[in-house]
């Protein structure tokens, strides 16, 4: 983050007609602007123009804030430099009572801090009131992966070899085969899939550039879908994507996510299962066949390396188990 604002990192600059541009408070449900100044529009447009933030993100953010600026609203603040830590205080209170985890008002804080360091940069207030706040703890809980053998399952030819059985089954390969975000996988161009070099380019969160190599598994089934999936799927429609729908348009994570519900009980998993489990599984399995941490970061497409060092967690409760069960004095 930047020293003054509080400024979240960001990766190489897009054209102003490329870059996301943020929903405005004022168009939320109950209005969450009740200060004289567009200080939360001007703060959106920071995370957007400045920071390059992803709509999600800025979504995320603009949802924060309205939430507390929401519960401000009976108190009658009407100047920011009203606001102290009693508030947030409070507010987190208001929180824990309404059953909000302590994982979730972590990151609302997170937002406040952002927004009030922005304000304190921009000479709108003398003092963050966050300086003093403490951060509750999340109690980050372990990813969830598959086994192999629960992999080899999932990944297993479809027995059905329609056109989208062979979609479906070229983005599972693909998604396990890279690890990417289910987002990427579903807004993945044609053009961003290199079968001869066998590496896909993703944009990522702030549309970060990154390379990611994936193996012979992964590039047959692409190159079976392309070939005799896709050009049958579009009929005579045109898309940029590489998977589509009958309609030539991107699929909706929801509708992949129903996929992949759909494959695990047809090869009989029982654990809960969804998109990120498989790129879980993609960082699990790298690191337990000797991957280096610094490079499974680089193709998750991490900012943080420390991010990345919760799949290290789960191989040491793995090896802890392994020490247990077969060391003589275990």
């Amino acid at each position: 983050m930047d020293s003054k604002r509080g400024k979240p990192a960001h990766s190489h600059p897009r054209s102003d007609r490329e870059r996301p541009q943020p929903p405005s408070p004022s168009s939320q449900p109950g209005g969450a602007s009740f200060f004289s100044e567009p200080f939360l529009d001007q703060f959106l447009q920071y995370l957007s123009l400045e920071c390059r933030l992803a709509v999600n993100t800025i979504l995320a953010y603009q949802a924060d804030l309205v939430s507390f600026l929401d519960f401000l609203r009976p108190k009658r603040i009407t100047q920011l430099t009203e606001i102290d830590a009693n508030h947030l205080r409070a507010y987190l209170d208001y929180c824990h009572a309404q059953g909000i985890s302590n994982r979730s008002n972590a990151r609302r804080i997170s937002s406040l801090r952002a927004f009030f360091k922005f304000l304190l940069a921009e000479k709108c207030i003398d003092t963050d009131p966050c300086a003093i706040l403490d951060l509750p703890k999340p109690g980050r809980p372990l990813p969830k992966v598959l086994t192999i053998p629960e992999v080899n399952r999932l990944l297993s030819p479809p027995a059905n070899e329609n056109t989208l059985a062979l979609r479906n089954n070229a983005m599972l390969h693909l998604l396990y085969a890279t690890g990417m975000r289910v987002s990427e996988l579903v807004n993945l161009p044609l053009a961003g899939v290199n079968l001869m070099g066998g590496y896909v380019r993703v944009f990522g969160k702030g549309s970060k550039e990154r390379l990611i190599p994936f193996g012979e598994a992964a590039r047959e089934y692409l190159k079976i879908y392309t070939q005799n999936g896709r050009p049958l799927i579009l009929k005579k429609r045109t898309s940029d994507l590489l998977f589509v729908t009958g309609h030539g348009k991107a699929m909706t994570r929801l509708r992949f996510w129903q996929i992949v519900q759909q494959s695990a009980r047809l090869a009989g998993i029982t654990k809960k299962i969804s998109p990120h489990v498989l790129r879980h599984s993609f960082a699990t399995h790298l690191l337990e066949h000797g991957a280096d941490l610094r490079s499974v970061q680089m193709m998750l497409g991490h900012a943080d390396i420390a991010t990345t060092q919760i799949y290290t967690h789960v191989d040491s409760n793995r090896l802890k188990s392994a020490h247990q069960k077969f060391h003589p004095r275990g």
